[in-house]
């Protein structure tokens, strides 16, 4: 019996109907196609209209209900449910809990993780963490948010990113050498005066002058961020590299954090890595924040292969930031 890993073994993801178009933005902020395009990647977006569902929650349900079904998984089997959100549903009630119970996971336990847009990739290590101590078997890891709920529309620096999605992988015990195999996961406090949210915490409570002043939106330094998540998201990922004695050759597929096409573009060339290795959906969902690396793997689960070695590289607000060397574990 070989050493016990965790290993990914199901996929899932949902995202909303609605597409915002970048046509659509030129008519809400002083912005056009070709300026979106070059700075980002980015083509369209999907938003979570009201009349479709409401929270984080309802997409989260949803990419769960999609892998349970693809798995014809009983959720009674998972022992925990995880999700990876900057925006839950609401302070204090766990948006993980709420989950579980409408999917049917009434023997696990559960609980929301915040890291921003490194969120789902500290969540892996963290499931990652609990298969390999023995205690659970099943971990349902879903990363989710409804970004378009804290983006000012008037504020083209930033609604021109963001999207709405939800992504979910199933974590299983594996003896094979397949799964998480090594990970390198870094934070620094003092850029969260870079990239966050002023109010609705407990440092500035919601109030009417936080309201009228538009403190409940995310607000981002454009320029710093870009500059600190080049650099950190391609250092980590070589470290990764490095650690594992793994040249440009030894990589099946770079799963990067979907920001900024530039971003990912950057940490490839430094990966050595030609663009035929690199996961990229950005052009269709935008930065969907906690979602975006489980998003990728449903949208190439079709191409991977068992044994298939990916290096997950992501950077967030806060700043957060890391690498995972993961094999995949089947066809």
């Amino acid at each position: 019996m070989g050493k016990l890993t965790a290993a990914i073994t199901a996929v899932g993801a949902y995202v909303p109907n609605f597409v915002l178009t970048n046509k659509m933005l030129e008519g809400m902020v002083d912005t056009n196609d070709e300026w979106i395009v070059t700075r980002t990647g980015i083509k369209e977006r999907r938003i979570l209209k009201p009349e479709e569902g409401e929270g984080t929650s309802y997409l989260a349900i949803k990419a769960a209900k999609n892998l349970l079904e693809k798995r014809n998984l009983d959720p009674k089997e998972i022992d925990l449910v995880m999700i990876a959100t900057a925006t839950p549903d609401s302070l204090v009630a766990s948006t993980a809990a709420f989950v579980a119970s409408e999917i049917g996971a009434t023997n696990a336990f559960s609980y929301d993780l915040l890291a921003a847009c490194s969120s789902f990739l500290f969540g892996m290590s963290t499931a990652a963490s609990y298969i390999q101590s023995g205690r659970y078997k099943k971990i349902l890891l879903i990363g989710a948010d409804k970004m378009s709920s804290i983006i000012d529309y008037t504020d083209r620096t930033t609604c021109i990113i963001f999207g709405d999605g939800a992504g979910a992988v199933l974590f299983e015990p594996n003896t094979e050498n397949l799964g998480l195999q090594d990970e390198y996961l870094r934070a620094d406090g003092s850029g969260r005066k870079f990239l966050g949210m002023d109010a609705g915490g407990s440092l500035l409570p919601a109030s009417e002058e936080t309201v009228r002043n538009r403190k409940h939106f995310i607000y981002q330094d454009g320029k710093s961020v870009f500059k600190f998540a080049v650099s950190n998201m391609a250092d980590v990922a070589v470290k990764i590299m490095e650690r594992n004695n793994l040249s440009h050759t030894d990589i099946s597929w770079l799963v990067p954090h979907q920001a900024n096409k530039r971003i990912i573009d950057a940490t490839a060339k430094r990966m050595g890595l030609d663009g035929s290795k690199v996961m990229m959906n950005i052009q269709r969902y935008g930065n969907t924040t906690a979602a975006t690396l489980p998003l990728l793997l449903r949208d190439y689960e079709d191409q991977l292969k068992k044994g298939d070695n990916l290096v997950f590289a992501a950077f967030g607000g806060g700043f957060t930031w890391g690498s995972i060397y993961l094999k995949w574990a089947y066809n």
